[in-house]
């Protein structure tokens, strides 16, 4: 479920927090990094946390939050889904303003990473499904063989592997009974190159 801006700020600080120090913050120390007088106030905010499944909590004990799908004591970023990409004909994006717990060891540049829903089977000799999540580095220029998601003439976008040709660029589907796409390089804008992925059962 999408956060607020302050949600996501708490989220991210106990995140760091636990990766730095190897427990969790205190609902004190959460009030004095947001300067938020009322621990109440930061009860509340805890507990939205958790009523959206981005953390748990022992409530019983104190220093027991942690993120949700990762392991105890490990660190996980909450990185911008914005949208969705084809894996498949290339598809106009869709924006969408929520974000998506990522392990932490998947990201190598949290400020300039996003995540991606698949839409589409072009993919599946790589073991990226319909409906699975690419972790994606913000690069506006990619290496031959790189899994890449690509802007089609300003318009439709697409997760291919990436290949430049004399002056085109081939979009190579990983999937026998599927076309690459060959287009002239102007035509493409690389917006960002695949670097993970995640499935949600």
């Amino acid at each position: 479920m999408a956060l607020t801006r302050r949600q996501r700020e708490i989220y991210d600080f106990v995140c760091s927090f636990i990766a730095e120090q190897g427990y969790s913050p205190s609902l004190e120390e959460i009030g004095a990094r947001f300067e938020l007088a009322s621990v109440a106030t930061v009860h509340k905010h805890v507990a939205q946390l958790v009523a959206k499944g981005w953390l748990r909590k022992a409530w019983n004990r104190s220093r027991s939050l942690e993120p949700v799908g990762s392991d105890a004591g490990g660190e996980a970023l909450a990185l911008p889904l914005l949208g969705v990409v084809a894996a498949g004909a290339p598809i106009e994006p869709i924006e969408i303003e929520e974000r998506i717990a990522v392990p932490r060891e998947l990201v190598r540049r949290p400020e300039n990473s996003f995540v991606l829903r698949v839409r589409g089977e072009s993919m599946i000799d790589e073991q990226i499904r319909d409906g699975d999540y690419v972790i994606v580095e913000d690069r506006k220029m990619a290496e031959n063989g790189e899994m890449v998601i690509a802007l089609l003439r300003g318009a439709d976008v697409t997760l291919k592997k990436f290949y430049r040709e004399n002056g085109h660029v081939r979009l190579q589907p990983a999937n026998l009974s599927m076309k690459a796409l060959v287009v002239p390089a102007g035509d493409v804008q690389v917006q960002g190159v695949v670097i993970g992925v995640m499935r949600k059962y």
